[in-house]
């Protein structure tokens, strides 16, 4: 009499339909990550640096010399960052996004070279007493930064990074003076005006 053979193997257990699941949903959720946009620039995190980049360049075009007019500066540019490191975080968290998301890194790797590159130029600039290239030197690097890290974000960012660029080949032409009033605009006033735009089209 013939034995009965099992239709199935017995040395294969089959894949859970919940594992299956599970996976197809990671899959999902890295790829829209991957595709994703980083949208938390903050807008009015922007204004506020704005804001005391005019008040800098207030400070700035009034002293003495060419050491403290960098000194108030430099001043400024530390304050900014510590605005902008807060109100990213600060919109990240309201929109309940993380900054360590695909985006987020794609973004932070593609701005952060390009003000790397700014601080070191500016060092070599001012032991080679170049202090008035300076302006032009920063508003350049940073609206490059700009630029590129923005092309992960909203449509708005590498406009207003062009923008500072425009303002930067003009910087490097002109007195120090006037080099001054054009950070003020740059830092200044373009934070401000595309802060305003970034807050009421994209939340923030």
């Amino acid at each position: 009499m013939a034995s009965v053979e099992p239709i199935r193997p017995t040395g294969h257990e089959p894949v859970g339909l919940h594992s299956r699941a599970m996976d197809n949903l990671r899959f999902i959720r890295e790829t829209m990550e991957r595709a994703g946009s980083f949208t938390a620039v903050p807008g009015w995190g922007g204004v506020i640096i704005g804001l005391s980049a005019l008040a800098a360049a207030f400070v700035a075009a009034r002293q003495p010399t060419a050491d403290r007019w960098l000194i108030a500066w430099l001043m400024e540019g530390m304050l900014a960052m510590g605005i902008g490191a807060i109100a990213m975080k600060l919109k990240s968290d309201s929109a309940g996004q993380t900054l360590s998301s695909a985006p987020a890194r794609r973004f932070v790797l593609s701005f952060a070279p390009p003000l790397l590159a700014g601080a070191f130029l500016g060092g070599v600039l001012y032991r080679s007493n170049l202090i008035g290239a300076l302006p032009g030197t920063w508003l350049l690097l940073y609206g490059t930064g700009v630029v590129t890290g923005g092309a992960f974000s909203v449509r708005v960012v590498p406009l207003m990074g062009l923008c500072f660029m425009g303002l930067g080949a003009v910087a490097l032409f002109v007195p120090l003076p006037w080099a001054n009033a054009l950070l003020g605009a740059g830092f200044g006033v373009l934070h401000i005006v595309f802060g305003i735009i970034i807050a009421r089209r994209y939340g923030g």
